[in-house]
């Protein structure tokens, strides 16, 4: 099989991150790198790596907060107090005790096991595998369920149509897309820089190819967004300016049209949907007295009426694919969006066809539309986690405040546990949760908080007991995306910085603590248990007929190139082709244009068809001639999330030491702001500073500012404030609806102001809290 050299002549050896394989070497205080995608453009985010090895904000030793330390454990206001160092023994004596005791006094119920899968792109040093496995063999944790990123879609979309991961990964691929389609409907875009990041890495960085060999082809993407730039700027893709929260009003007035005008396929109805009659009835107005027509919509949405009949023609008259981005359900009622556009699919007929139909994440992540790999990537074994309970993940603020109290879940009541002990590896929740404000109350109710963390973000310094792990460049592992191509043999190429240590031992000397070592090592070092991930590939590649490399060639190397499997039927072609003998896995086994079971569960805030609910974060047309401004929070171009903000592409991209807030230039000029200004965003929920870009790539009432700012709190003018311009910060902590509970941070309404003050120096991504 082909592998891809390493080249070591000049010291260099391959790693990789979750933006892609690189070769580094170590110069002795920065990283020399050089990309090795083989297909694509190089991302920015590489250039983040280079300075923060040995940054001034990396945590170099055990800290304790002075405050736990000295009055014990209980709830306290966390995020104010001195740390203070101390040895490794003692860390550990400190927390396993803690582990201990909390244990015996509230049982394993009351511990919080969090984490998030970004911290690594390696397979075997993955901190949400570590912390999980750990904790299960001390006998279990609360665990949370769902992700920040798709947590309605995860819950909602199995009810309608089917699994996420099934809809993402086996419904369509590019080369389907760009022979079977012309028109793509991207609601949310197709957006570049989340094509170049996936969980474990990209090889192929080919999303811009595929939409200029799309374009190539005669294909037309439409993007729909208040954001122009969702979509290559430097490829002929059209923009609809959209008012934010407009995608199920315009959807609806899709759909609208081609009932109206006969123009939807009544034939796929039929024999492939349950629901269309009671879905058609709302559209028309036969059930509220308001029928989704275009003109109506134009109120919401801001699309003009006759823009949405044009569209609606179109798209009947074309081979359609109907795309929604993960932004779209990261919203109040974000299920709606996403069920309005399966019932406009269905409605156009083409789902089912090659590179036609529905399709959700498309552009989300550099996985998506591309063929699933011909053998499985090993992982850490996690373990059976013998505590039930559980939380959607984006409900932490409220288990963490509201102990014992009820709340609906996917048809369900459930409870929220009383957590008295916090344990963090992976993921840094002062970025991907909302409402940080709230956040901070919610920090300071348990007993203990114990984080692994890297580098002093937000969320170390709102802990008891910070424990300084490696990097992933400071360690060896196994490297691979999902749909990749490639399995990098990941060489360690930094030295350990003095004081860290990994996962691994640290959860085998709690272990040994807890008297349950064995249990977690099963009595392996870090290496062995690489050996034997290499040696599950080799049986995995074995099993397909391919010829495995031995161990030493495998890492002399740097990794084997993944073969995919031959693209063959897709589930839901197979569906389309007999629904009966290949029913999807719904209650019907149809596409669920009307749930009888969502229905049943008589939820106000998702009922049983799409439906047009009015958000409360909405800005209306009257209210932005109040003043007041939607705000668009997606995820960063500069950065992965909020990891490595420090760094040097991430810190170029700041204005004035701010995140950078983008302003239709319009709005600029009513409130007197220009380029590089400092401005003030605020709501009843709190307040940030942020440095102001004037642009025409957003619309007419609405900024946009991405999140993973390091969250930097502090009293400004008697109001809570991140100086630093966390959007998170005023975003709504509340669930999309009461059937998914999934995030609802994409979109908030907000004022903006040019700020006059005298402003804070940002910090927070300079140095080290206890460095002065």
């Amino acid at each position: 099989m082909a592998v891809q050299p390493r080249s070591d002549e000049q010291g260099y050896r391959v790693h990789s991150s979750h933006w892609g394989p690189f070769e580094g070497r170590w110069l002795g205080e920065q990283l020399d790198i050089r990309p090795t995608c083989s297909v694509g453009e190089t991302p920015p985010l590489m250039g983040n790596l280079v300075d923060t090895a040995r940054h001034a904000t990396r945590v170099t030793q055990p800290m304790i907060r002075s405050g736990w330390l000295e009055a014990g454990p209980g709830p306290s206001i966390r995020g104010r107090d001195p740390f203070i160092p101390v040895s490794w023994d003692e860390a550990v004596r400190l927390v396993g005790d803690e582990i201990r005791r909390v244990i015996e006094l509230h049982g394993n119920e009351s511990i919080y096991g969090g984490s998030y899968g970004w911290s690594s792109a390696g397979r075997f040093h993955h901190a949400q595998s570590h912390v999980h496995r750990f904790l299960n063999v001390a006998g279990g944790y609360v665990a949370s369920k769902g992700t920040y990123s798709t947590g309605a879609a995860e819950v909602f979309l199995p009810h309608v149509v089917d699994a996420v991961d099934t809809v993402t990964s086996l419904w369509h691929d590019w080369e389907a897309i760009i022979t079977g389609s012309d028109l793509i409907l991207a609601f949310g875009g197709i957006p570049l820089k989340n094509m170049l990041v996936a969980p474990g890495g990209v090889a192929d960085h080919c999303g811009h190819e595929n939409l200029r060999r799309y374009s190539a082809n005669g294909g037309t993407v439409v993007s729909v967004s208040p954001v122009r730039d969702d979509v290559p700027t430097d490829l002929p893709c059209e923009w609809i300016p959209m008012r934010a929260f407009g995608d199920t009003a315009l959807l609806l007035a899709l759909s609208y049209v081609l009932i109206n005008e006969g123009l939807h396929d009544e034939r796929f109805l039929d024999r492939y949907t349950v629901g269309f009659p009671r879905f058609a009835d709302y559209v028309l107005g036969k059930t509220d007295g308001i029928p989704k027509t275009p003109s109506w919509a134009e109120g919401i949405c801001g699309v003009a009426a006759s823009d949405v009949v044009l569209l609606a023609r179109r798209a009947a008259s074309s081979r359609t694919l109907v795309n929604t981005t993960y932004s779209l359900q990261r919203s109040q009622f974000g299920e709606q969006p996403l069920w309005a556009a399966l019932s406009f699919a269905a409605l156009l007929g083409q789902v089912g066809l090659p590179g036609r139909g529905f399709s959700y994440g498309l552009g989300s992540m550099g996985s998506h539309g591309k063929l699933p790999m011909a053998f499985p990537i090993p992982a850490l074994p996690q373990g059976k986690n013998r505590v039930a309970t559980f939380i959607p993940v984006a409900r932490v603020a409220d288990m963490l405040l509201r102990p014992g109290q009820d709340y609906d879940f996917d048809g369900h009541v459930l409870t929220y546990p009383d957590i008295h002990l916090v344990y963090w590896a992976g993921g840094n929740p002062f970025h991907h949760h909302q409402d940080l404000f709230r956040l901070r109350e919610a920090f300071a109710r348990p007993d203990t908080v114990v984080v692994h963390e890297q580098y002093w973000t937000a969320t170390a310094r709102h802990a008891d007991v910070v424990l300084p792990v490696t990097l992933s460049m400071e360690r060896s592992d196994l490297g691979a995306g999902r749909q990749d191509t490639r399995l990098i043999a990941m060489h360690q190429l930094v030295p350990p910085l003095a004081g860290t240590r990994d996962d691994f031992d640290i959860f085998a000397d709690l272990a040994a603590h807890l008297g349950v070592r064995e249990e977690y090592t099963e009595g392996r070092s870090s290496h062995q248990w690489l050996d034997v991930m290499v040696a599950q590939v080799q049986q995995s590649m074995s099993s397909v007929g391919l010829n495995p490399p031995d161990r030493d060639e495998f890492w002399r190397v740097g990794g084997l190139d993944i073969p995919t499997r031959p693209r063959g039927e897709t589930p839901i072609e197979a569906f389309r082709r007999n629904p009966d003998r290949h029913p999807l896995p719904t209650p019907s086994g149809r596409i669920e244009l009307f749930s009888e079971v969502i229905a049943s569960f008589g939820y106000d805030d998702c009922p049983g068809h799409a439906t047009w609910l009015e958000p409360s974060e909405r800005v209306t047309v009257s209210e932005q001639q109040q003043g007041f401004l939607q705000l668009v929070a997606n995820n960063p171009a500069t950065r992965l999330h909020s990891q490595l903000d420090p760094g040097r592409t991430s810190r170029h991209s700041k204005v004035s030491g701010r995140e950078p807030l983008r302003i239709a230039a319009r709005d600029a000029a009513v409130r007197g702001i220009a380029d590089g200004d400092l401005v003030r965003v605020w709501n009843d929920r709190g307040q940030l500073l942020a440095g102001a870009v004037v642009t025409n790539d957003v619309v007419d009432g609405a900024v946009q500012l991405s999140t993973g700012a390091w969250f930097e709190p502090a009293d400004l003018d008697g109001r809570p404030t991140c100086i630093h311009g966390n959007p998170n910060s005023v975003t709504l902590d509340a669930g999309t609806s009461r059937l998914s509970q999934g995030c609802s941070g994409q979109l908030a309404r907000v004022r903006v102001e040019k700020f006059l003050g005298e402003a804070p120096d940002v910090t927070v991504t300079k140095h080290a809290p206890h460095s002065d």
